[in-house]
């Protein structure tokens, strides 16, 4: 006797047949995967965070990341020390810091949480770097940064990336040329004050020469995208202003 396809039964039992099995497959996939995701998240972090503090395969104006081959053995030859600094500006080493999610963290504060706050400690051509995740809003989407600053906490170098902004326009924070005005930029005033840095229309100096003016060029377009930088670079930088103070 065959089965009668017509019935409602069969529909529903075929359908929940299929979602079992669908399921189950997307669920090994998953699982089988998660190994692989992990790691180019690992390798991915590492990259942005050599590449904050000069550590990368640039040429002219390109930008190039040191290779996936051969970024964790960069990471481990240039990051001295990995920590996680708490709000009075203390700090414990943790060889995972690169993990933490920043985003999870800034979300824990505002429910009143802890936050835990990362920093890697690199050295260069007998200079050490301090590199700062920090994570903000953009136009569309989320934007985040690695920042590498000195003892006085002076930009050294700068990674930014975004998840959705405007293409040919909010989008080009990730680029050399808008990344490369921040280097030489003082987040601090002469008396210690901390001002962060502005990303502003009416910066007048094109060309960036002033370090201690606590401003770089806007990207024509962009002015939300740019408006989130700033609030991103002042209000997660400040955070760690305590831990540069205690290295004097």
């Amino acid at each position: 006797m065959g089965v009668n396809t017509d019935k409602n039964s069969y529909t529903i039992l075929f359908a929940i047949a299929m979602v079992l099995v669908v399921g189950s497959l997307l669920a090994f996939t998953a699982s089988s995967l998660k190994p692989a995701i992990t790691e180019n998240k690992r390798m991915e972090k590492q990259q942005n965070i050599l590449y904050a503090m000069g550590i990368n395969e640039n040429e002219g104006t390109s930008r190039e990341f040191v290779s996936t081959d051969k970024v964790g053995e960069e990471f481990s030859k240039y990051i001295k020390q990995q920590l996680v600094i708490d709000a009075n500006g203390g700090s414990k080493e943790d060889t995972e810091a690169y993990l933490i999610d920043v985003k999870k963290e800034q979300a824990k504060a505002k429910n009143g949480g802890t936050r835990r706050l990362p920093l890697f400690v690199g050295e260069k051509d007998g200079k050490t770097f301090y590199i700062a995740p920090i994570r903000g809003k953009g136009l569309w989407d989320a934007i985040w940064a690695y920042v590498a600053l000195d003892k006085d906490m002076v930009v050294q170098g700068t990674f930014f990336d975004h998840a959705g902004e405007t293409p040919g326009l909010g989008a080009n924070i990730n680029q050399r040329f808008f990344m490369d005005d921040f280097t030489g930029e003082h987040l601090l005033s002469d008396t210690g004050v901390f001002k962060g840095i502005a990303v502003t229309k009416g910066n007048n100096d094109p060309k960036n020469l002033d370090k201690v003016d606590h401003e770089v060029d806007a990207i024509a377009g962009s002015t939300i995208t740019g408006d989130g930088v700033s609030a991103m670079l002042k209000a997660d930088l400040k955070l760690y202003l305590p831990y540069f103070k205690n290295l004097k």
